[in-house]
């Protein structure tokens, strides 16, 4: 399971054999039942979390009782409240398992000590950051500018494999309209320009 992780890794850097083993003995390997809370609004998160199968889901809750998703980690993608993992101040997000999961989790000190041991490892982590960056920027405009409808298609490119996969009602958390505005767009016949 951990080679889904060292062959991500792999992709952005080189590594020995000992830095290696010495990255994968940071991690501890956790399974989470479908529905718990890994990390709660006003916890600190305390690592950072690589999904090796599953999905968990990064979301708040706002005043009004309603969901917000903000990431979907299937298998081979990282997810964590990062604002609270850099600051280890409570964090406002929460992590949940949306089916049975299976993660590799890294304290942040840990991940500090990788940087001090093995300073190639900053260069993955900010590959990893800076494509979440431009992910997130390219989010907030499509948010912004777009309809529903692109929304939603931009959803279908970023997270293929979960489309079909997911109920409705995280889809629409996760665009930013009601389950049932989604399943009327949805139902809506396609039209040709």
């Amino acid at each position: 399971m951990q080679e889904i992780l060292v062959q991500q890794v792999k992709d952005h850097i080189q590594l020995s054999s000992e830095e290696e083993e010495f990255f994968l003995s940071l991690f501890t390997k956790k399974k989470i039942k479908r529905k718990h809370i890994l990390v709660h609004e006003g916890e600190v998160n305390k690592y950072s979390s690589f999904v090796i199968g599953g999905i968990l889901r990064l979301y708040s809750i706002d005043k009004n009782g309603f969901e917000h998703i903000i990431q979907f980690a299937p298998a081979g993608w990282w997810i964590g409240d990062i604002t609270s993992l850099l600051s280890q101040k409570p964090g406002n997000l929460y992590i949940d398992a949306i089916e049975d999961s299976e993660i590799l989790q890294i304290l942040k000190p840990d991940i500090d000590l990788l940087y001090t041991k093995y300073p190639k490892f900053e260069r993955y982590f900010r590959i990893l950051a800076e494509n979440a960056l431009a992910a997130y920027q390219q989010r907030a405009i499509s948010n912004l500018s777009q309809p529903a409808k692109e929304r939603y298609l931009n959803f279908c490119r970023l997270y293929p494999s979960l489309v079909q996969h997911l109920p409705q009602k995280y889809v629409a958390a996760y665009i930013g309209v009601t389950p049932e505005f989604l399943s009327k767009m949805l139902s809506q016949p396609v039209s040709s320009k």
